[in-house]
């Protein structure tokens, strides 16, 4: 009986409001919106704060992010078009996974194989240091780093390793560049249990947010941010090219779990959260290549009361993009993301 009711106790606790955390230098004081553009786009951007770009391509390969423009100035050239443009850059690093070597099985093998790969680490942190001197300045740049592979580690209990790997990535920024926030990724299957599928009540919900939070602290290292992502693709495209019908769009309740599960993960980790690459689909459109439905645009962005609800949850920033080829993009969706954000930053919610 007394185990039953700690165990309610400490989900009650959860659901409660997360405390305050502190937001990286000149953040946006309000919660803020962003999109995934492309380089020499920002001058077409109204109504978002914040811009995103994936730098990939491996870290041994000849072909990764540093060889787009000479020495890696695609950041520097990144960073001063959104300057202009007077949104903030980020950067999603995913490196890892693509770069070279004999490992074998499937991402979560690859990834933690690599890891334990010194030649390639040597490799991956000379990569990872030339992000950030290219980066370095006066004003906010974000480093998202390397989404997926934190719910690896934390499903195989890689504490360690993990910890070893935030430590040196927090180490460098604060050599190289100061003015960088980095941003932890945190996956909601790396509990072992996905709610999209599983369904579970607001207190199992809130539990898993804060196991997540329990493997983040475990790390001992400080990230400025937390990232979370909530689907990989838009509903549609999961329905008609995948055949995945368990991830359909979601509704109400599974909006209301999610809050549960951010509140949790932003009080556990007391760090701002920022929920990443959200769907762009909506629901006008004709479930064909690049024009597939969602409904996490019009949930969130149609409703000042459901951005209430996540920004008291903790949360300070969305952003939108398509998370593979033939999702549905700002450019395609027939213009309803950018009036939304347009009507929303014209009335923005404090953080």
């Amino acid at each position: 009986m007394r185990r039953t009711i700690g165990l309610l106790v400490a989900a009650v606790a959860a659901l409660a409001a997360p405390p305050a955390s502190a937001l990286p230098h000149a953040w946006p004081h309000h919660l803020a919106l962003g999109v995934s553009d492309a380089p020499g786009g920002a001058r077409a951007l109204r109504g978002v704060d914040l811009r995103y770009q994936y730098l990939a391509g491996g870290v041994n390969t000849g072909s990764g992010w540093a060889t787009w423009n000479p020495d890696g100035s695609f950041v520097t050239r990144y960073v001063g078009e959104s300057r202009a443009a007077h949104v903030v850059p980020v950067f999603t690093y995913y490196q890892l996974l693509q770069s070279r070597d004999t490992c074998a099985g499937g991402e979560s093998a690859v990834d933690l194989c690599h890891l334990r790969d010194a030649s390639l680490m040597r490799a991956y942190w000379a990569d990872f240091s030339l992000l950030l001197r290219r980066a370095h300045g006066h004003g906010l740049v974000v480093v998202h780093v390397e989404p997926d592979l934190w719910g690896y580690l934390e499903q195989a209990g890689q504490r360690a390793l993990a910890s070893r790997f935030a430590r040196r990535a927090i180490a460098l920024r604060d050599r190289l560049a100061p003015n960088v926030a980095l941003a932890y990724h945190d996956s909601v299957w790396g509990t072992r249990e996905d709610p999209t599928y599983s369904k579970p009540s607001l207190a199992h919900m809130a539990a898993l947010g804060a196991r997540s939070a329990r493997f983040y602290r475990s790390l001992h290292a400080r990230f400025d941010l937390v990232f979370h992502d909530v689907a990989d693709r838009d509903a549609g495209f999961r329905e008609k090219v995948l055949g995945d019908g368990g991830a359909s769009a979601w509704t109400d309740a599974d909006f209301v779990r999610r809050d549960a599960y951010l509140r949790a993960l932003a009080r556990g980790t007391r760090r701002p959260v920022a929920v990443w690459q959200i769907p762009l689909g909506n629901s006008t459109l004709d479930q064909t290549w690049d024009h597939f439905r969602d409904n996490r645009v019009e949930y969130w962005l149609g409703s000042r009361a459901h951005l209430a609800a996540l920004r008291d949850a903790g949360v300070v920033a969305l952003l939108f993009g398509a998370g593979a080829d033939g999702c549905t993009t700002a450019q395609t969706d027939g213009g309803l993301f950018f009036r939304l954000a347009r009507a929303y930053e014209a009335a923005p919610l404090g953080v």
